[in-house]
Parts: C-alpha cells; sequence; structure tokens
C-alpha cells in the first residue's frame, strides 16, 4: 500500500458525513495504544513539535506515573488520501479490565475499531473482551500488530493467530511500530477505506448522544457527543431529554486536542458542549441532546448501566471534610459514570460513603484521585461483594457491608460469581487450575489457541478474586497469566459472618463475610494483626474472633504494669502481698469501667486494602 503525502488539510466549513471517519482504538493494557496514538497527533500534526510529550492524550498524574490510561480521550485529525482531505475521529480507549465501561461507551461512538496486539506477547484476555464488544456493536475491525521493531517479535506467529480469531488472511493483518512510526501512515489511509462514514439523518431534528463529561472548575459540566442526527449550533437552546433540562450552548467545538470552537456539529461529528451549568446531576453519560424547538421526539439508544463488582466504604479521616467527600465524589461521578455511592455510618469510623467500584484498580485509582484531586484524608475498609441472604422466614436481605449482615435463622445466602478467562501458557495449566480450585472455581472449558497458549474459562465467586487472586495468578505463572472475568449471576454457598471483639465489644469495621471453611483462618489472621497493633491498655485485652456466640480465635494484649514494690527495700513479703493485692483490685476496677481505645492508625493499618493484597495496577497487569 503506497504510503500518503501528509498535508495538514483544511476541514471544510461544513463538513459532509462522507469524509468523516470515527474510529477507536482498543487493546490488553501495555500493548502500545498511547504511543500509537502519540505517533498519530505527530503525524497528523494536531499538536505543536514543542508541546508534544509522550502519552499526550493520558491527561491525569496517575495515567502517567502507572503508565496505564483510565479515561478515554477523543481526539480530530486532519489526513489526506488521494488528494481528498478527510476528519479522523480518534478514541483512545483503557486496557484494564476495570475500565471495560469506558471502552463500551467508547465503541458506541464508532464505526470501527483498530484492535491492537503486541507482536512480542500476543493475544491476551483482555484483547479477546474487548475484540467481543466490538463485534456486539457491529463495527469495522481493522487488525494490527505493534512492537515489530522488538527483537523478541514474532509477527508472522501472531498474525495468524489474530486472523483465525477475526476470520481474515494473515496478510491483512497490519504491522506497525509505534515507537518508530513504521507503518502508521498505511494503517491511517487503511483505516479511510475500510471504516464505513457515520450515517444520519442531516435534515432531520437534532440528536446527539453524551458519551463523556468533565467537571471544570471555571467553565462548569463540559460534555462530549457524538451527533447522530441534525445539526447543533452555537446559541441554540438545548434539552436534555431524560432530565428535561433546557439551556443555552454557549459553546461548540471539537477537540483537536484541546478545546476548539466551532460554530456547529453535524451528523456524524464529534465534538464537546458547555453550557456554563455547574449542577453535574445535569449532564448524564448515555442521555440524548436535542434542540428546545422543534426536537427529536424519541431518544437514542443510551447505554448498559454498569454494575458494581466491590463496594467499599470510604471515610474521611477529619470528620469536618465529610461534605468535601460528597462534593468531590459528585464531581468524580461526573468524569466516571460507573460510579456509585451511598452515605453510610459506622460506630467506628463515623460518616461516610458506601462506594461501588468495578474492580480493584478503580477502588485504588478514585481514591488515590480523590486524596490528590480534592485534597482528602481518607480510609478505604476491605473491599467486599454484595450478598442476597434470604431468612427461613421467607425476608430477604441485600448486604453490601458486613455489618448489615442480618441474625437469625439464615435458610441460603447467595453470592455474585463471574466467569474468567485466563490465557497463558501451556506449561502453567496445573499450577492455574490449582489455584481456580483452591479458590472454590469450576471449570467450564479449555482451548488451545495455538500449540503453546492455552485459554481457560473458570465460574469463580467473586469474593475469592477481589482480594489477592490476580496476585497469586501472576507469581503462579511468572507473570506470563492474563485474566479477563464478566459477571455472570449468582449461586448458593455456605457463608458466615466473623465477627471482631476487643473486650467484649463487637467492632463493626473489621466484621467480614467468609466462606465456612475459610472463616478460622480470617479470625486467626485478623486477631493476630489487631494484637500488634493496638497498644497496651492498664488492663488486659482479649481480642476474639467469634461466628454467632462460639469463638473460634483469641489473642491477649498483655497489661502494662507499674512496679508498685520498687519503693520495697526488703522487709515482711506481708506487705509486699498487701500492695500486689491492692493492685489487682485496681485492674479488676479498671477491666470493668475501661473502654478500649483503637488507635486511628490500628484501623487505617487493619482495614485498608493494601494489606490484604489488594493492590492491582500498574504496567502489564491483567
Amino acid at each position: 500500500m503506497p504510503a500518503t503525502t501528509l498535508t495538514n488539510a483544511p476541514e471544510p466549513s461544513r463538513t459532509e458525513p462522507a469524509v468523516i471517519r470515527n474510529f477507536c482504538i482498543i487493546a490488553h493494557i501495555d500493548h502500545g495504544k498511547s504511543t500509537l496514538a502519540d505517533r498519530m497527533l505527530q503525524l497528523t500534526e494536531v499538536v505543536d513539535k514543542r508541546q508534544m510529550r509522550e502519552q499526550y492524550l493520558d491527561r491525569m498524574d496517575i495515567e502517567r506515573e502507572r503508565g496505564i490510561t483510565i479515561k478515554s480521550q477523543a481526539v480530530r485529525m486532519p489526513w489526506e488520501v488521494e488528494g481528498t482531505p478527510y476528519i479522523l475521529n480518534m478514541i483512545d480507549t483503557p486496557g484494564h479490565v476495570d475500565f471495560t465501561y469506558e471502552v463500551s461507551r467508547s465503541l458506541a461512538a464508532c464505526e470501527g475499531c483498530i484492535l491492537l496486539v503486541d507482536a512480542a506477547q500476543g493475544i491476551e484476555a483482555q484483547t479477546l473482551a474487548n475484540l467481543y464488544l466490538a463485534m456486539e456493536n457491529d463495527l469495522v475491525i481493522v487488525p494490527v500488530l505493534n512492537k515489530i521493531d522488538l527483537p523478541a517479535a514474532q509477527p508472522e506467529k501472531f498474525a495468524a493467530e489474530l486472523a483465525h480469531l477475526i476470520g481474515c488472511e494473515p496478510e491483512d493483518v497490519l504491522r506497525v511500530s509505534a515507537k518508530t512510526g513504521e507503518g502508521v501512515p498505511e494503517l491511517l489511509d487503511h483505516v479511510v477505506r475500510q471504516v464505513p462514514p457515520p450515517v444520519g439523518d442531516a435534515a432531520g431534528p437534532a440528536r446527539a448522544m453524551i458519551f463523556d463529561s468533565v467537571y471544570d472548575a471555571y467553565r462548569g459540566v463540559v460534555t462530549y457527543v457524538k451527533v447522530v442526527d441534525g445539526r447543533l449550533g452555537r446559541r441554540e437552546r438545548i434539552q436534555m431529554m431524560s432530565t428535561g433540562a433546557t439551556h443555552e450552548l454557549l459553546e461548540i467545538g471539537t477537540n483537536a486536542p484541546e478545546m476548539t470552537a466551532a460554530d456547529g456539529l453535524a451528523v456524524g461529528e464529534v465534538g464537546y458542549l458547555i453550557t456554563g451549568v455547574k449542577d453535574v446531576r445535569q449532564s448524564r453519560v448515555g442521555d440524548t441532546v436535542t434542540t428546545l424547538h422543534r426536537g427529536a421526539a424519541e431518544a437514542l439508544g443510551g447505554y448498559k448501566d454498569p454494575k458494581p463488582m466491590v463496594f467499599s466504604g470510604l471515610y474521611p479521616l477529619d470528620g469536618s471534610e465529610y461534605p468535601d467527600l460528597r462534593e468531590a465524589l459528585d464531581k468524580l461521578q461526573l468524569n466516571d459514570a460507573a460510579l456509585v455511592y451511598e452515605p453510610e455510618t459506622s460506630a467506628a469510623l463515623g460518616f461516610g460513603f458506601r462506594v461501588g467500584f468495578l474492580g480493584l484498580l478503580h477502588l485504588e485509582v478514585i481514591r488515590e484521585r480523590l486524596e490528590r484531586e480534592f485534597g482528602l484524608s481518607l480510609i478505604a475498609t476491605a473491599p467486599n461483594v454484595v450478598y442476597r441472604v434470604i431468612m427461613e422466614d421467607g425476608t430477604e436481605h441485600v448486604v453490601t457491608n458486613p455489618s448489615e449482615f442480618p441474625a437469625g435463622k439464615i435458610a441460603e445466602v447467595y453470592e455474585p460469581v463471574v466467569r474468567a478467562t485466563l490465557i497463558a501458557p501451556s506449561e502453567y495449566v496445573g499450577a492455574i487450575m490449582e489455584l481456580c480450585q483452591s479458590r472454590r472455581g469450576t471449570m467450564r472449558g479449555m482451548d488451545y489457541l495455538s500449540e503453546e497458549r492455552v485459554e481457560l474459562r473458570y465460574t469463580l465467586p467473586l469474593a475469592e478474586i477481589v482480594f489477592d487472586f490476580f496476585d497469586a495468578l501472576k507469581s503462579k505463572t511468572r507473570g506470563y497469566a492474563s485474566l479477563d472475568y464478566e459477571p455472570t449471576g449468582e449461586q448458593t454457598a455456605d457463608l458466615v459472618k466473623v465477627d471482631i471483639l476487643l473486650h467484649g465489644d463487637k467492632v463493626d469495621a473489621f466484621s467480614a463475610i467468609v466462606h465456612k471453611d475459610k472463616a478460622y483462618a480470617y479470625g486467626v489472621r485478623m486477631a493476630g494483626r489487631l494484637r500488634e497493633l493496638i497498644p497496651r491498655q492498664q488492663f488486659e485485652v482479649p481480642i476474639q474472633a467469634a461466628i454467632g456466640a462460639r469463638v473460634i480465635a483469641r489473642e491477649t494484649v498483655r497489661a502494662l504494669r507499674k512496679d508498685v514494690l520498687s519503693k520495697c527495700y526488703g522487709g515482711d513479703i506481708s506487705r509486699k502481698r498487701k500492695l500486689l493485692e491492692r493492685q489487682k483490685e485496681g485492674k479488676k476496677r479498671m477491666k470493668m469501667v475501661g473502654r478500649v481505645e483503637v488507635p486511628q492508625e490500628a484501623f487505617i493499618a487493619a482495614l485498608s486494602s493494601d494489606s490484604g493484597g489488594a493492590g492491582e495496577g500498574g504496567k502489564g497487569k491483567k
């Protein structure tokens, strides 16, 4: 395919849908999406050379530090093929399983996608998941092998794997190096030829789909849309179809990649709207924007609401920061539509929020963003999932927090389960099977993608994988295995609530819902950890782990003792005995009235998700 000589083409004043190409880049984490986006920005010259930096579209510090994409970013680029100027709207998407919802929304705004695979690593679990998402959306898939400049690259082998998966010929798989730029001009030409232009009714009432929105402290809510029908113009009055809210369009434009104002957006164009609204609830992702006069009667399809998989309590260290935490979560929810939360209180930690996340990396990122962007100091309780408890009298309880677990006679407890897909070299099959069986997994099938690589499919309880499953998988397979999972319903399980008692009092923050077989291990571990963390008191403090009224583990924090005999130099033994008896009486009295003070540091250390081995982020994971 001949390379195209680039001219930074001037855009027509009113863009015709025929010259627009909307596409996104999807791949597993660390396969080079952001680097490929960088080369495209350089080739199309939309970013000044002096301003260009690596991972240009990764705007957050966390993204740049961890080397992962968290937020999808849309950018408009000019490109000329055989003398015809085209407009490419490209969206760079995240690759981690926790941010699949970002990817699904990006796919809905496109007609085609570049499926990027590392030529040294091959197809991974998240590659398959993203490919199936693209197929569900009926997108044109452009298969591309990246990193062909690496010494370890095996383009022929992985091109055959990719071709077998998509149903094309190995020679149809494009080969590029996002680092050096080799093959990228040909890839852009291929996108223009293969990806169809957007289709819509240019003369009909305006309808635009909101696929993302962010909060700007100075300009209010910035809403990102794809226009499906009609045209939206500046200074028009618009209406949000789900809420009925009306606003005046103060500014409308495109991202190239910085915000560039325009007169309007027509069919197929992707851009942003600013109405000056500060209320973050008035711009919902998936809503349809139309004009107030002669507006559309029927809204667009919208998106499936994401279901939170993991719940954790977020509490401010300083109780006076509670209103700030509420405001921060409001603003983050606009930026991250998958975030759900509700207020809750804890006897130990005070006022806070029960927050639902799509996974542990999502939890880590949200917590870090709250602390960095809003200056909050937070305690996050150990992550747990949602259970459904049926009592013997037929009543049903939904439990998102161990403290909500009902007392009394329980008939059945249902826990969420996921369908997990694991891809690894075939030599590690035994180790993976052993790990999955130890986590109560049920095997659903196994396929060899090639002689060396195998795909295993398991049904696993979500509670078993939200802690350290991924870390254990990586260590057992020397880092070669990849994991992807999706919710698949629920199953009955023999689950119990383990309470932690300090000096006979239950501490709700330390309670956990675990499988009966693992309750003893949890009780022993938690009691041992608290014995190290709780400072010694004037009296002995028993730490007990109990299931109902039955104690399953115990540790003791020994009492501090004052040396009351220090003033006795010899003399009668009865005097010493009398002093010791008096001390004993005092201790007894103190024990009756004393309350165990648990320092904040002990709560943080015992409850923090880090101590449970939950850390899951950074490059090359999942």
